[in-house]
């Protein structure tokens, strides 16, 4: 793979790299010219493609694209020896979607169907690799960040990570792996039953780590926290950090900090570590993330003389998401066949003489599952009641209209128009 992108080969001798996303269950290739792809995907070249007749949009936190159902036959070079057919949408159209300088032209989603586009009978990408394939139900990634570079002889590119699709290559983390169970399958979903900065609990209740739920996602940047979790961690790492001064905009995402090249101080900044429910339900493991990850570099702006980051924790509505910063520290193994995700500490982390991303535990705890947030179910009879409920007061607003109007009907039988003696009580229903 480079960096996280995954390197297709269709039929036809074209190859397309491809975002590997853990948080959508759609495949997906830029199949129209766009300014930020360099190729791609020519559906009339080949002689394999099929085309379902049916449409796709799909929406991200950030960024939409919509296009056209079909299936092509594909193989991964330098992955499992075999060809398989899968669904593929075709991209014909995109907003902020394809990014400048990006190096991919598509998207693979590989979590679950619940959640793919445009219903859960499209079946996904890895789905599709085992049942026609004797691939084991596990895949495993490992995200470098921009920190740590290294070149592959497999081609010119600069590999910044690699994803093993049926199975977990020790060489990629040391350590032990340690496992929390999926909690649905839908998106990855996991349970964290706390959180600390600098060693120093945020002292909440554990159901808001979790608000409305949490989840592993390679496809999302940051990790980004629902808002009274995320105002209590700035709260947090800005006091930790307070031997300098940052302006607001910059806990907010929104504007950057630079120091003089190769003087950044990440010593001022705090460790935050996320407490993870493991397979004893009654006991947690600990992933500590570096400031080195949640600190992004942004090399665009940045001079020779500067080294600049925007800070890469933000606010969610949608739950906590433990994105590609926090996945960076990490070998990260999907155990679909036993429902868990692992956590070791990766071989490409970015660390200082300092500290370390650690994965520890055990850390004992008293039913962690009740910190998991369950969405409030309305049972059918309260259902009903509300229907009724509703239903008895639009008669009530009905029937006043209703006598109006046959009062203004039988008013113009009795004066019929033109006679002069007009009322203007028939403003009322205008």
């Amino acid at each position: 793979t480079v960096n996280d992108n995954l390197i297709l080969l269709f039929p036809f001798v074209f190859q397309l790299n491809i975002l590997v996303d853990t948080g959508s269950s759609n495949f997906a290739v830029g199949a129209a010219s766009h300014p930020f792809l360099h190729r791609y995907y020519h559906r009339s070249l080949s002689s394999s493609y099929r085309d379902l007749g049916h449409g796709v949009y799909v929406p991200y936190t950030q960024g939409r694209w919509e296009g056209e159902l079909g299936t092509d036959l594909l193989s991964i070079p330098h992955g499992p020896n075999v060809s398989l057919r899968a669904n593929i949408a075709a991209i014909t159209q995109s907003d902020r979607f394809f990014i400048n300088g990006s190096n991919w032209e598509g998207i693979l989603g590989l979590a679950y169907a619940e959640i793919a586009r445009p219903d859960e009978t499209l079946e996904p990408f890895f789905d599709s690799l085992l049942r026609q394939t004797s691939v084991p139900d596990v895949f495993s990634l490992q995200l470098c960040g921009a920190g740590f570079t290294q070149n592959y002889s497999a081609g010119s590119s600069t590999v910044g990570g690699s994803m093993i699709i049926g199975g977990i290559d020790p060489s990629l983390c040391v350590g032990e792996l340690w496992y929390t169970p999926i909690r649905r399958e839908w998106y990855y979903e996991v349970i964290i039953v706390r959180i600390e900065v600098n060693g120093q609990d945020l002292n909440m209740d554990c159901k808001e780590y979790n608000y409305d739920k949490s989840i592993v996602d390679s496809g999302t940047t940051n990790l980004r926290l629902p808002r009274k979790v995320f105002q209590a961690a700035v709260k947090a790492i800005e006091a930790a950090s307070s031997t300098e001064q940052f302006p607001s905009g910059f806990w907010l995402g929104e504007q950057l900090v630079c120091w003089q090249a190769g003087s950044t101080p990440w010593h001022i900044f705090p460790v935050i570590s996320l407490y993870l429910m493991s397979e004893n339900t009654n006991q947690s493991f600990r992933i500590s993330i570096l400031p080195q990850q949640y600190l992004r570099p942004v090399e665009d702006v940045a001079s020779a003389q500067e080294d600049c980051y925007k800070f890469a924790v933000s606010q969610s509505s949608t739950g906590t998401v433990m994105g590609a910063v926090i996945m960076e520290g990490f070998y990260v193994v999907f155990d679909r066949e036993h429902r868990r995700i692992g956590f070791a500490v990766s071989t490409c982390h970015v660390h200082d003489e300092f500290r370390t991303a650690a994965v520890e535990g055990p850390f004992h705890g008293v039913d962690l599952e009740d910190c998991g947030y369950n969405v409030p179910q309305t049972d059918e009879s309260t259902l009903m009641t509300i229907a009724y409920i509703m239903a008895g007061i639009c008669a009530l607003f009905m029937l006043p209209l209703c006598l109006m109007v046959c009062q203004w009907r039988f008013t113009r039988c009795l004066h019929p128009l033109g006679t002069g003696d007009f009322s203007d009580d028939i403003s009322l229903l205008k």
